[in-house]
């Protein structure tokens, strides 16, 4: 019993203060300098977004410059063996 008595003891002990913080960690993380946080990281993602997007479409592009040449040049080989 005594056991029990010490686990029910601890067990409310850390529901008390996981609720504590909680609440603690609610408001912090709704407070005005923390939205201000989440704007700028956002904005930092959208440009990140943008910045490999660019280079995503160029990689794309030279991609596919390489692959009209290729068959350029299979084409011309395939003329020059007939």
């Amino acid at each position: 019993m005594k056991i029990l008595d010490k686990l029910n003891s601890k067990t409310t002990c850390i529901f008390a203060a996981g609720v504590l913080f909680g609440t603690a960690g609610i408001k912090i993380l709704a407070s005005k300098d923390a939205k201000k946080l989440y704007t700028q990281v956002t904005a930092a993602a959208l440009r990140g977004k943008d910045c490999l997007m660019e280079t995503a479409t160029r990689i794309q592009e030279n991609a596919e410059d390489i692959y009209a040449e290729a068959q350029l040049i299979n084409e011309q080989r395939a003329e020059v063996e007939e």
